[in-house]
């Protein structure tokens, strides 16, 4: 659904942010990366997986890089090795759990280690594919190479990613922890869940508090995604079935939270000429519908009642307290204020300053551009009112990984 989104949003929408003779090279990465993505959904093969992991970010390192932004090499570079190492670490586990049990067959894997038992290797396997595949979803601290990403890269590109690629590795995350290795082989046996849920609370906080300093809106936004993953892993980490239907929720919403931000200042940039908060000035007057847009999706992120950012919360408070653990909601309640207050320098910048002397005349992004854009806010606001079908769809993902391990393989 985001290739058909961000393809058509991208003919205008790389017109000034990627240069005119790589147009037919972007469009044939983004169908390369996307193509890396489904693969990674529909495989049953631990080592094809790898494969379709590494398709997807080769051609993500490359897209990142056509930004016209110097910067966008060297942050493709940053990405390039974390994405490697990542990678690396990956595979490594995958030979582990291969000498273990003689198979790359996940649902094979899958029944073979409840025979093989507590080894080393298996145990090894297990940290060397956490390690990696968290480095793919930007989990704290093996977050860096995110922000300078979807800050320099093409817009389309950041919201493209921003919606799928971390969304998509999570996956990948939640597949190994309860239908490979199983929820008791990780969660009950070892202290992974107490590990999960320290990293996934420093991410709720400090990348948010970084967002507030932030003097451009494609950085805030980078950092923010950061601290919103940190929700999905905190859901993870409960071990519950609650708590993976809100993992899943959150994943759906905010998905289509900051994809649809980043289509929007996609459309900012190309009026405005950047993502600056110089270059933001008095949006609201040049540009009023966008900042609108950029403020409902805001509230999403903070997860006001109305939004698809709150129902995603309010099942993560609800798991929390299904499990005893009250402290958390206090912890959801204070990220969340964090994140009202970055949402508010932009509303600040949007609304409380004057337009820059050269600031273009009123009138908003090319309608090829602005439909996508506000269809997926529009999104966060239907889902924010009726979560009937985004609930169920996550309740049964959530009982399929708890109750049914090695399904789906």
């Amino acid at each position: 659904a985001m290739g058909l989104i961000v393809m058509p949003y991208s003919r205008v929408g790389i017109a000034t942010e990627v240069r005119s003779e790589e147009h037919y090279l972007y469009y044939a990465l983004m169908m390369l990366c996307l193509a890396g993505l489904l693969g990674i959904l529909v495989t049953g093969d631990a080592f094809n997986l790898f494969v379709f992991l590494e398709v997807s970010s080769l051609a993500t390192y490359v897209l990142i890089a056509m930004g016209r932004d110097r910067r966008a090499l060297v942050a493709a570079y940053q990405y390039l090795l974390m994405g490697t190492i990542g990678a690396t670490l990956y595979v490594i586990g995958v030979g582990l759990l291969y000498l273990e049990t003689g198979t790359l067959n996940l649902a094979d894997m899958a029944t073979r280690l409840v025979e093989v038992g507590d080894s080393r290797g298996v145990l090894a396997a297990l940290a060397f594919i956490t390690v990696g595949i968290s480095l793919k979803i930007a989990l704290f601290p093996l977050h860096l190479w995110l922000p300078n990403a979807y800050a320099y890269a093409p817009s389309p590109v950041s919201a493209f990613l921003a919606a799928t690629a971390t969304k998509v590795s999570i996956y990948v995350l939640m597949r190994y922890f309860f239908t490979i290795f199983g929820a008791t082989e990780v969660f009950d046996a070892r202290a992974t869940g107490a590990i999960l849920l320290g990293l996934s609370l420093a991410a709720m906080f400090v990348p948010a508090v970084v967002a507030i300093f932030q003097h451009d809106m494609k950085r805030l936004l980078a950092y923010s995604s950061v601290s919103q993953i940190g929700y999905i892993t905190l859901g993870i980490s409960l071990d519950s079935v609650e708590g993976l239907m809100a993992s899943a929720m959150h994943l759906f919403n905010h998905a289509l939270t900051k994809g649809g931000l980043f289509l929007v200042l996609g459309g900012v940039v190309l009026r405005c000429g950047g993502a600056g908060f110089d270059r933001l000035a008095g949006l609201g007057q040049t540009m009023p519908v966008a900042a609108f847009a950029m403020v409902v999706g805001g509230l999403s992120l903070i997860g006001v009642p109305g939004t698809a950012g709150f129902i995603s919360k309010w099942y993560l408070v609800s798991a929390a307290m299904h499990e005893g653990q009250w402290w958390l909601v206090g912890a959801v309640l204070a990220s969340s204020l964090l994140a009202v207050i970055y949402v508010w320098r932009f509303v600040e910048v949007a609304y409380f300053r004057a337009p820059p002397a050269d600031h273009p005349a009123p009138g908003e992004a090319p309608l090829s551009m602005f439909i996508p854009a506000l269809a997926m806010i529009a999104g966060c606001v239907y889902f924010g009112i009726d979560a009937t079908w985004s609930s169920e769809v996550a309740m049964r993902v959530a009982e399929v990984l708890m109750y049914n391990p090695g399904v789906g393989q």
